[in-house]
């Protein structure tokens, strides 16, 4: 089992700036008086509330969930059954806690992966070396062609 290597660590926190939204004025807590309609507006917003915003028509096809959303939305259920979280604390740190760039680049089950990952570190239930370490095992298992067939359900291996 290999573990993070500070190189590792260092690329992380230089790569996640990137994925920052482009246009982005840093702003330094304005005084009330320096907040417009428009910037309150922004501040206050989530990015999944979108209800009046202007948008293109979408067009919405149904699909089969993937092996992995299923495995995710089960493992979600689990970690709530036991009592890990509830549904509006899962929610609100997938849809709210994320920011904008996240929220529209992950698809949805993704952004409850990275939500089970968030809480499983934040509430101590494991560390994030820990995590880490489990995701470059898995990595390596995959590159050497053992797969996950031991997680997959019999029809599908």
């Amino acid at each position: 089992m290999s573990s993070a290597t500070r190189q590792e660590v260092l690329r992380h926190l230089e790569t996640t700036p990137l994925i920052q939204p482009a246009l982005h004025k840093q702003t330094h807590a304005p005084a009330p008086t320096e907040i417009n309609h428009t910037l309150y507006r922004a501040y206050t917003r989530a990015q999944h509330d979108i209800g009046g915003e202007p948008d293109i028509p979408v067009m919405y096809h149904e699909k089969e969930e993937e092996i992995w959303e299923l495995n995710t939305f089960a493992t979600c259920e689990c970690l709530a059954w036991r009592g890990v979280w509830t549904a509006e604390e899962r929610r609100r740190k997938q849809n709210c806690d994320v920011g904008q760039t996240q929220y529209l680049g992950l698809p949805y089950y993704g952004r409850w992966l990275m939500t089970a990952a968030r809480i499983m570190v934040d509430k101590q239930f494991v560390t994030l070396t820990e995590l880490h370490n489990k995701i470059a095992e898995l990595k390596e298992r995959v590159a050497a062609g053992q797969g996950l067939g031991e997680y997959l359900p019999a029809k599908t291996k």
